[in-house]
């Protein structure tokens, strides 16, 4: 399929956008004139301002804060606003798709309802022990659980992880890396009755679904540990396990 028309010059990507909603869809091919600082945003812009006016995809802060603006590159998840067009493309050629394992809403839109999802079968929430200690904690910013936090929490939920997960792909009962890292921040909160969050994490679907690949690592792009997460958390199980507390 092509795209509409438009005067280009002599130096172009060519640009294969999926087009479609939850029914089904299709690759539509554009020419989009080439900037040597462009990103993937800026060429969805091109399109939609030049071309395809009713192209549908997300961004709001554009400099690489708050994740809208995910898509798939050429097979590799991205945010848009901070992937330089240039050098992601094959030989001039661009081909972008809504983000692995989200239902399609429209276009490049998906829906992150099931995302969030696992998030509360994770329990992916502060969960106070019972009863409440009489004094509020006192947690110094250098302490060990402390630290473990601070890295955990830094996800933005943008699901570029999920998207990177083969495990997701495979069994789409399993939390993922993103839920699961959430979990872990939970975990290491000595005001959270972590039991909780442990017992979420060893049911069917929990960390001992994760194969070890490592792509959330890999492709998290504000530098989060989701597989390290997803290792301590097995950790923890062991120990909880042998002193029979599951």
């Amino acid at each position: 399929m092509s795209g509409p028309d438009t005067a280009l010059p002599d130096t172009a990507l060519v640009v294969d956008l999926w087009r479609g909603d939850a029914g089904g869809g299709g690759l539509v091919r554009y020419r989009v004139p080439v900037d040597p600082g462009q990103t993937i945003l800026d060429v969805l812009t091109w399109v939609q301002r030049h071309a395809e006016p009713g192209l549908a995809y997300r961004f709001a802060c554009r400099v690489g804060m708050c994740g809208s603006c995910a898509v798939m590159v050429n097979g590799v998840p991205r945010w848009a606003c901070r992937t330089r067009a240039i050098p992601v493309a094959r030989q001039g050629r661009l081909e972008i798709r809504p983000l692995r394992h989200f239902p399609v809403i429209r276009d490049l839109v998906v829906d992150f309802e099931a995302f969030f999802a696992r998030w509360r079968r994770a329990l992916g929430r502060f969960a106070p022990a019972s009863p409440p200690p009489d004094a509020l904690a006192v947690i110094a910013p250098d302490a060990s659980d402390r630290q473990l936090v601070d890295a955990a929490i830094e996800c933005i939920g943008c699901g570029i992880c999920l998207a990177a997960c083969d495990s997701v792909g495979a069994n789409p009962d399993y939390l993922g890396p993103a839920a699961l890292n959430r979990a872990w921040a939970a975990v290491n909160d000595r005001r959270d009755d972590t039991m909780g969050h442990l017992r979420a994490a060893a049911r069917d679907g929990g960390v001992h679904a994760c194969h070890a690949q490592g792509s959330c690592r890999r492709f998290c792009p504000v530098g989060r540990d989701p597989a390290g997460a997803i290792v301590g958390l097995k950790r923890r199980l062991l120990v909880a396990a042998l002193k029979g507390r599951l």
